[in-house]
């Protein structure tokens, strides 16, 4: 059967003391010690109070609170036909105390049941639970039948009233808890977005530095074997030093602009063609800041593709040029070709591939290929 408003339960939320207000909770406890202490005056003010009547109240006082516990217990888990039973019992306690003079027991477990059956069981379980409950309520109670009317729908529109606050709590309680597993998978996502953010820099960044280093270390092998003397041999082996040295550096700065702290990019670009008379750099549009990581991938890629035109085409010269554009910024590389260098097989051959994954990553793109004179890199990124 299709689970209904009249077939569904009060969610386990609203069947629990979780999601309520200190001050609610309290008055809860209060509510309950009123209860027994309605059963406990009901229990021994009779002056019939003696010998076996004080066992028999002391028995129903006891398995009425066993039994009730138990309910609770049930209804939690959503388990009807147990609920029923325990339902069944408690009207029969009522009966029993009733028989025995002892109103107040019967009236307060009566009364008890029909608004409990209404608050946590299914509609279509507590109305049947509520009418029994209010029927032998209104059976023997003395009051005028239009007061015990009045009485019973109270009874039944508190029930009714207690279902709608919980599962308002039980709702509100559920939508928090789901705020806080989104925020704790946002928060999660965002942390390991900023790890592999920082590591795809350092990666990059060390990857250039590397193939810089094995560049003059390539360079200073061989001029070993070939017998060349101690200071060209040298002077390779002190810039592959300063390499290592400017990678730190680099190091250092990617963090740095990690953090939001970076140079502007033009400088960075003038900086990175300043040392080399055979490079240039032009910058047309309308400058303005770019994201950082943005930033970052046309840093990296300026110099990639420098350090592979020195890599592989010695003694070229390389034009570099930047481009700002309505929604994206665009960098070409182009060198004018040159014979291949002694370190061409140098290194693994993973610059180009890392810089289209780092353009792809920020929803760009990256082409490089040879052009009329020489290789071209072109990357292009939205901003």
């Amino acid at each position: 059967m299709t689970e209904n408003s009249w077939t569904r339960w009060p969610s386990r939320e609203a069947l629990t003391r979780e999601a309520a207000t200190r001050p609610r909770r309290v008055l809860g406890w209060v509510t309950r010690s009123l209860v027994l202490a309605m059963l406990l005056w009901g229990a021994f003010n009779g002056t019939h109070v003696r010998g076996w009547g004080v066992l028999v109240a002391v028995a129903a006082i006891l398995s009425a609170t066993v039994v009730g516990w138990a309910l609770f217990r049930t209804t939690l888990a959503h388990r009807l036909w147990p609920s029923l039973a325990l339902y069944g019992v408690l009207l029969a306690i009522g009966v029993v105390a009733q028989a025995s003079d002892f109103g107040v027991i019967a009236l307060v477990l009566w009364c008890g049941c029909a608004i409990t059956a209404l608050e946590r069981l299914p509609i279509a379980a507590a109305l049947p639970v509520a009418v029994v409950a209010l029927a032998l309520y209104a059976a023997v109670n003395d009051d005028a039948w239009l007061t015990t009317l009045a009485t019973t729908t109270g009874l039944a529109l508190a029930g009714y009233v207690l279902r709608l606050d919980a599962e308002a709590r039980g709702s509100a309680q559920r939508l928090l808890t789901q705020e806080r597993a989104a925020r704790a998978a946002e928060a999660e996502s965002a942390a390991l977005g900023e790890r592999a953010r920082i590591a795809r820099e350092i990666h990059d960044v060390l990857a250039h530095s590397l193939s810089a280093q094995l560049v003059h270390l390539e360079a200073a092998r061989l001029l070993i074997e070939g017998g060349a003397d101690r200071d060209q041999i040298l002077e390779r082996v002190v810039a592959a030093r300063g390499m290592a040295r400017d990678g730190l550096a680099e190091t250092r700065q990617a963090l740095s602009a990690l953090r939001g702290d970076m140079t502007p990019l033009e400088d960075f670009l003038s900086q990175l063609v300043g040392t080399d008379d055979r490079a240039e750099a032009t910058i047309s549009g309308e400058r303005r800041p770019l994201p950082a990581e943005a930033s970052q991938a046309v840093r990296r890629v300026a110099q990639e593709a420098l350090t592979n035109v020195r890599k592989h085409a010695p003694g070229a010269k390389v034009r570099m040029r930047l481009e700002y554009g309505e929604d994206q910024v665009t960098l070409v590389v182009r060198d004018s070709g040159g014979s291949p260098g002694e370190l061409t097989t140098a290194g693994g051959g993973y610059g180009l591939l890392g810089m289209r994954e780092r353009a792809e990553l920020l929803g760009g793109s990256l082409d490089a290929g040879p052009d009329d004179e020489g290789f071209m890199v072109t990357l292009k990124v939205p901003v």
